[in-house]
């Protein structure tokens, strides 16, 4: 939808070079010449397609947990079948159907020569095949080539109308009675006609088992071109910037916009009509809708074709796909449609889209001309637009197999994502980047014309792969990439879409169409981005909400671990008390147990001790004063005895004891001293009085005299 145009000064040399230039990079004459080949090797490498061929087999018989791999293709294990379908590899040499893949699904009953001789009855030997299966009814789509019955319409094949009616299975598995099959031609009726002449044709009812024929008057690949020239014409010449520089507002006087005239403005804007476009395009979506119509609501097959089964019966298989399968709504889902639908079976894409093949020829007509359209560009800045087409030659015409219809097969797709915007995973964006990608000649996913083509220019193995480089693309933004569909909700629409004929009223993809043209006004996905940025921030306070959260519950956790430790500390500071309030008493009873001997303890501030001593009140009291010990020479502690009899009292620590000769003399003296040497009541004191030891050690006779009434361990 871009066009560009190159102006030169009169007489100038290098207008020639300047136009041979642009000639050989955009439209080289080999394979090997394209940009995929001669740029450096890419970084964006893929796995076989092959494999992922099988894969999406595999995922239609119900076999998923199967894995394809190069040597399930080298040993060719990989026929697999269910209850009613298998895959086959008859054409795994590509010698039975060049533009088909090295394997398809055919009903489970047909045996593979059965398979080739139905192959010769058909259009280029494509045969019927089944393109996909409803997993739960066994309703199939499938898809072919024209029959070939002649221009008499009475030519039959055996092989084929029993290879159709296998399409037929029963529908309560093998109980029920045996579906209808509606075989839906995609081309005019007089087209279908017109190419018995040929050889071709359509099948007739009568032949092939309960069976319908419908036809659904898409016209072929050279109107199509011709529509989306004048579209692209109409575009330009009405759109805010065109390729001439001048606004519609402004050219011609404003003549394009009626000069204020009403009708004249109506019919000015009616050209869009003219241009047919839309109508293509409601045209394949209702052919679409009806199928899955009737694969859905009604259980029953479908076969589709036109005249060689890779243009119109494409669109219309992977279209009515999309519609009945949720999966194919997914990105590695739209991968495997376009890779089985389209690259597989044998959509002529270098001849679309006029590149060279593998053989080295290209077509001589430029894709999509704008000459062949709407006339010769002006050498004036004032020009006026065309709504016919211009007239050519039909030789020129037939020759020019150029056309957009992959385009427009993703056109219709960018229509069902505004109707149904929370059915897909894939934005329009994405939409617009594939084909930019696909048009780009950077990748070779669509290069040559058929998967053998490819195959044998190991196109795989020395281009780049589209898929891959579009998946990084998502990785760098996670699932806020412009590539995601913001609204996507995978429960909301987990069956088949089928749009009534009412909303199947297709407008201008403004992504797309208008991006050049009208580029303010083709911001349709202005208000989806600011969705998509405040679901971002959203996605980021979210994060934050739940990182604080974290630091919250640590929080808790570590304010709980510590109340724990606090507690604890609590019960032994309690316990600690007990012990403490325990010793208190203890040592009150053994101060009143040596009050009890006679004697009196005095505590001071200075920790100095006075010690009192007294037998009865009839006997001569002896009063000692405990002074603060020091230490002899010896290292012995003695006490300075004053003029009054004194003693000193010292507490030592257990060390210290077995140094201390009073300690000795305690043990060898003391009544509770062990074999050993050791005391049977370490934890006693006692008293040095001269020669003698009193206290709790040695004056058991004391211990004998005291009162009953006396309390030693009990509690006051």
């Amino acid at each position: 939808m871009r066009i560009i145009v190159f102006g030169f000064r009169p007489r100038t040399k290098q207008r020639r070079s300047v136009v041979a230039a642009l000639s050989r990079c955009t439209r080289p004459a080999r394979l090997w010449d394209l940009y995929a080949f001669t740029c450096a090797p890419s970084k964006f490498k893929g796995t076989n397609p092959r494999i992922r061929l099988l894969s999406e087999y595999f995922r239609l018989l119900g076999k998923g947990s199967y894995h394809a791999s190069s040597r399930t293709i080298e040993d060719r294990t990989f026929c697999l079948s269910n209850e009613w379908w298998r895959v086959s590899g008859v054409n795994s040499n590509y010698t039975m159907c060049p533009t088909y893949p090295f394997s398809f699904i055919v009903p489970k009953s047909i045996s593979d020569e059965e398979v080739l001789q139905a192959s010769t009855f058909r259009a280029r030997c494509r045969l019927p095949v089944i393109s996909w299966c409803h997993p739960g009814t066994g309703a199939v789509l499938a898809r072919s080539s024209q029959p070939l019955v002649g221009l008499m319409m009475n030519t039959r094949s055996n092989a084929d109308e029993k290879l159709v009616a296998a399409l037929c299975t029963q529908t309560a598995g093998g109980r029920g009675p045996r579906r209808k099959l509606y075989i839906a031609d995609a081309r005019p009726r007089k087209n279908a006609l017109a190419n018995g002449a040929m050889g071709g044709g359509s099948e007739s009812s009568s032949n092939y088992f309960q069976s319908e024929i419908v036809f659904f008057g898409i016209d072929n690949i050279h109107a199509m071109r011709d529509s989306f020239a004048r579209l692209r014409d109409y575009v330009d010449t009405h759109g805010a910037t065109s390729s001439d520089g001048m606004s519609s507002f402004l050219r011609n006087g404003g003549w394009t916009w009626g000069g204020g005239n009403l009708s004249s403005m109506s019919a000015s804007v009616s050209t869009l009509g003219d241009s047919g476009w839309l109508i293509h395009v409601q045209s394949v979506l209702a052919g679409s809708a009806w199928i899955a119509a009737r694969v859905a609501l009604e259980s029953s097959s479908v076969l589709v074709h036109c005249s060689d089964g890779w243009d119109r019966t494409t669109q219309l298989v992977s279209l009515a796909s999309l519609l009945l399968d949720p999966y194919y709504r997914t990105f590695n889902g739209f991968q495997a449609l376009v890779e089985k639908d389209w690259l597989a079976f044998g959509h002529p894409f270098s001849d679309r889209m006029g590149m060279p093949t593998i053989s080295g020829n290209s077509n001589a007509t430029p894709e999509l001309s704008r000459q062949s359209s709407s006339g010769n560009i002006s050498t004036s800045p004032m020009r006026s637009s065309s709504s016919t087409p211009a007239s050519g030659s039909s030789h020129a015409q037939t020759s020019n197999n150029c056309s957009p219809i992959f385009l427009q097969w993703v056109d219709c797709v960018s229509q069902l994502l505004r109707m149904y915007p929370f059915a897909f995973e894939f934005s329009s964006a994405f939409l617009v980047d594939f084909l930019d990608c696909m048009l780009s000649c950077r990748f070779g996913n669509f290069l040559c014309n058929s998967e053998k083509e490819r195959h044998q220019a190991s196109v795989s193995d020395a281009c780049g792969c589209l898929w891959v480089y579009l998946a990084e693309l998502r990785v760098s933004e996670g699932s806020f990439h412009v590539h995601y569909n913001l609204f996507y909700d995978p429960l909301k629409h987990d069956g088949s879409l089928l749009p009534p004929a009412a909303a199947l009223a297709p407008t201008l993809w403004p992504q797309f169409h208008l991006r050049w043209a009208c580029p303010s006004e083709a911001q349709a996905g202005e208000l989806e981005a600011q969705c998509r940025s405040m679901a971002k921030r959203y996605s980021e306070m979210k994060k934050t909400k739940e990182v604080a959260e974290r630091k919250a519950k640590d929080i808790t956790a570590s304010m709980e671990s510590l109340t724990a430790e606090l507690q604890k500390e609590k019960q032994l500071s309690c316990a600690a008390m007990d012990l403490s309030k325990r010793a208190s008493r203890e040592n009150a009873a053994i101060k009143r147990a040596i009050q009890s001997l006679g004697c009196k303890i005095n505590f001071s501030s200075n920790s100095d001790y006075a010690l009192e001593i007294g037998s009865t009140p009839d006997e001569i009291q002896q009063k000692f004063s405990s002074s603060p010990s020091r230490r002899d020479p010896d290292g012995n502690w003695q006490g300075e005895e004053k003029s009054d009899l004194s003693v000193s009292i010292s507490l030592l620590a257990d060390d210290a004891i077995s140094n201390n000769p009073i300690s000795r003399a305690c043990g060898t003296q003391c009544p509770l001293r062990t074999r050993e040497g050791g005391c049977k009541w370490p934890d006693g004191c006692c008293a040095q009085l001269g020669s003698q030891f009193v206290g709790l050690k040695a004056n058991f006779d004391a211990f004998d005299r005291l009162s009953i009434y006396d309390c030693y361990f009990g509690s006051e």
